[in-house]
């Protein structure tokens, strides 16, 4: 089963570092920025923007956990972390991240 066919569950464990980079492995344009997994989208105009933002809003609502997103005009960053597991990252960081990455492929995004 891949991440994509995964959901995030209450009370996940922390990963360790080798866990860390085998997941981000599969997910080339994130990385670990102080100690969040992150990405910068970067978008044709605003209305494409908004338009992902509100489809990571509602991915995030449906498994129960929500990312930090910085908007700009052309740009969304997303940066996850588990605030429930000490701000550390588990697979529900992992899970999300692959899922943001499926909904940007399907607005178009590389």
């Amino acid at each position: 089963m891949t991440l994509l066919d995964q959901h995030c569950t209450h009370g996940a464990a922390a990963l360790d570092p080798d866990a860390i980079r085998a997941r981000l492995a599969h997910l080339p344009h994130w990385q670990v920025v102080d100690g969040a997994i992150a990405r910068d989208y970067a978008f044709p105009d605003y209305r494409t923007t908004i338009a992902f933002v509100n489809a990571v809003a509602g991915m995030a609502g449906a498994e129960h956990h929500h990312p930090d997103m910085q908007v700009s005009y052309r740009h969304c960053t997303v940066v996850y972390k588990t605030h429930s597991a000490g701000g550390a990252l588990t697979d529900n960081d992992f899970i999300c991240a692959t899922k943001a990455d499926a909904l940007y492929t399907q607005q178009g995004g590389a």
